[in-house]
């Protein structure tokens, strides 16, 4: 069984794109700049937001954090975007979802320019990742392609199932998976909390995407010999053991999973890290697109 390092990998690529920003510097022209607004004060939010910043501190690139209030408009919000938008000094940017309850998160997606949706959520973008054309992947399956194809393990052919159909993991995993692509060229079945006879269908993946949002969702009984398994899921877990009274877990039951899998991502550690690295990589794209 190995261990897909999704941390290990984010660094790879983190310096990677280190030594491309070095080359930008070298040549005198401007580095990324990604943005981040962060509306209300959700913790994992906010831990998010911050991990992202200092990301793009410890590769070169700038970054502007704007922190607004919980109970700010959705007129506010929607006119701090409109400057991002025509503010060329800015790559990319991203909202971090979830936004407070009066603000409508559609109308916010939308209103982003898809030239500097380093997130890749606007409708335009979704198109063009769906007819593969060159666009912005949402930074979670963009992570969980890179992390596939660096470890070498093989898709072409193989029964894939999506576990989850969110519009920021489940349906682009699916879309991605089936597309002829080095990390692609799957069969790929989407189920969901709605979908009878899960557990004969997970049965017969060779690689399962875990991001139905359940802890421990999936059990060593649900998967067989050889599996392949990507847990996208992170829940605080309570634990009287641990100092914070709390662990983290993900969407996959690891103690029973493991032992069957030929490969599986840890919970921290695994898609994660992946998720922060391939934004930064959509944020480099934006730079360069913009010239």
């Amino acid at each position: 069984m190995t261990i897909l390092d999704g941390k290990k990998v984010s660094n790879d690529i983190k310096e990677e794109i280190a030594v491309d920003v070095q080359k930008m510097i070298a040549n005198g022209e401007k580095v990324p700049h990604l943005a981040a607004v962060l509306v209300g004060t959700d913790g994992a939010s906010m831990t998010y937001v911050n991990a992202k910043v200092k990301a793009c501190e410890k590769i070169g690139f700038n970054s502007t954090l704007i922190d607004l209030p919980e109970e700010t408009t959705e007129a506010v919000l929607l006119q701090k975007i409109h400057e991002l938008n025509t503010n060329n000094d800015i790559d990319g940017f991203i909202v971090q979802l979830p936004l407070p309850k009066h603000i409508d998160e559609q109308k916010v997606l939308m209103a982003i320019d898809p030239d500097k949706d380093v997130d890749g959520f606007h409708p335009t973008n979704v198109g063009r990742m769906a007819l593969d054309l060159p666009t912005f992947l949402p930074a979670t399956p963009f992570g969980i392609m890179e992390l596939l194809e660096r470890y070498n393990v093989e898709t072409s052919g193989k029964n894939v199932v999506v576990m989850g159909r969110s519009h920021i993991v489940g349906r682009p995993m699916s879309i991605l998976m089936s597309q002829k692509r080095k990390a692609g060229d799957a069969t790929v079945t989407v189920v969901h909390s709605r979908t009878k006879n899960l557990a004969d269908i997970t049965r017969s993946a060779d690689i399962i995407v875990a991001a139905i949002g359940i802890s421990e969702y999936l059990t060593g009984d649900m998967v067989k010999d050889g599996v392949v398994v990507i847990d996208v899921g992170i829940t605080r877990v309570p634990d009287e053991t641990k100092k914070a009274g709390y662990r983290l877990a993900g969407d996959v039951d690891f103690a029973s999973v493991s032992p069957k899998a030929s490969y599986i991502t840890p919970v921290p550690g695994g898609v994660g890290p992946m998720t922060i690295a391939m934004l930064l990589k959509n944020t480099l794209l934006a730079r360069e697109r913009h010239g």
